[in-house]
């Protein structure tokens, strides 16, 4: 009994040739070539998913200006004549980068009606878009422009 041990304790203690070689070259390049095509099929929808995200959040940008424009002028009777004048009035924290560009570089929409009996002017904007190229053929606006419904 303590012979048989022994026997199998030698065996198995010992470390066979191919252990202590490692791994073959060709082993490594079938694993490397796996790793590549994964990673080429992952990255395309990684990238698509960046570009989604970044739309999503423009348009919620988008939706919450053109929301507090409107409410700007509902409020104040007149337009706001910039995009700053919802920051100063506190209708905005601050005015948002474009994810898409990383700029704060929004086009504003200039109104050119009234909107009340009281108001005196028309000067102002009534809503913004986007100045980005890469809409994806969507529409850039987020929510329409106060008034134009």
């Amino acid at each position: 009994m303590m012979n048989m041990a022994a026997e199998i304790i030698r065996r198995f203690g010992r470390q066979s040739k191919r252990s202590a070689q490692g791994f073959t070259l060709i082993e490594l390049m079938i694993v490397i070539t796996i790793i590549v095509i994964l990673a080429t099929l992952a990255v395309p929808r990684v990238e698509r998913q960046i570009k989604t995200a970044k739309y999503a959040a423009q348009q919620h940008d988008l939706s919450v200006l053109n929301t507090a424009i409107q409410h700007y002028t509902e409020d104040k009777e007149m337009p706001p004549n910039s995009l700053d004048d919802l920051r100063t009035a506190g209708y905005i924290g601050s005015i948002p980068n474009d994810p898409i560009t990383g700029q704060q570089d929004w086009n504003p929409v200039q109104c050119d009606e009234l909107f009340s009996a009281d108001q005196t002017s028309s000067q102002g904007i009534c809503g913004v878009q986007s100045s980005s190229d890469q809409d994806s053929g969507q529409d850039s606006s987020g929510s329409q422009p106060y008034g134009s419904n």
